[in-house]
C-alpha cells in the first residue's frame, strides 16, 4: 500500500463477543468486510442493512468507503459491531454527527451479553424438572 489515503478515520465496534475494526475514507460507497462484499459476507439483507445503517443517518451512503475487519462471534453480533465502528468512524470524522448518531442509538454500545451458565442447571436459568417423589 504506497497510497495512503489522507483522511482516513478508524472506530472500533462491539457487539456480543464480535469486534471490529473499521476505516472509513472518502471514496464512491465501496464497503467491504473481510476482504469480501457487504452483501457476500452478510448473507441476509437485514444483517447488512444492519451494518451500515449509521451512514444512512448520516446520509453518507454514496460518500464514504468502509473497510472492516471482524472477529469472534456469529453475523449478527458482527454486523451489530460493525454498525458500532462505522458510528464511532463517523463522529471522529465529523463531531457534527453525534447528535444525529446518538439520537438513533448508533453510538451507545449494546451492553447485552450471553448470562453464564449456573451449576446444578441445564442453562443460565432453565432448571432441570423437579421430580416431588
Amino acid at each position: 500500500m504506497s497510497t495512503i489515503a489522507a483522511n482516513v478515520f478508524t472506530g472500533t465496534g462491539r457487539r456480543k463477543t464480535s469486534t471490529a475494526r473499521v476505516r472509513i475514507t472518502e471514496g464512491s460507497g465501496k464497503l467491504t468486510v473481510n476482504d469480501r462484499e457487504f452483501e457476500d459476507y452478510f448473507s441476509h439483507d437485514n444483517f447488512a442493512k444492519q451494518a451500515y445503517a449509521p451512514l444512512l443517518t448520516a446520509q453518507l451512503r454514496e460518500k464514504i468507503d468502509v473497510t472492516a475487519t471482524v472477529a469472534g462471534g456469529g453475523v449478527a453480533g458482527q454486523a451489530g459491531a460493525v454498525a458500532h465502528g462505522i458510528a464511532r468512524a463517523l463522529q471522529k470524522m465529523n463531531p457534527e454527527l453525534r447528535a444525529a448518531l446518538k439520537k438513533a442509538g448508533h453510538i451507545t454500545r449494546d451492553p447485552r451479553e450471553k448470562e453464564r451458565k449456573k451449576p446444578g442447571q441445564p442453562g443460565a436459568r432453565k432448571r432441570f424438572q423437579f421430580s416431588k417423589r
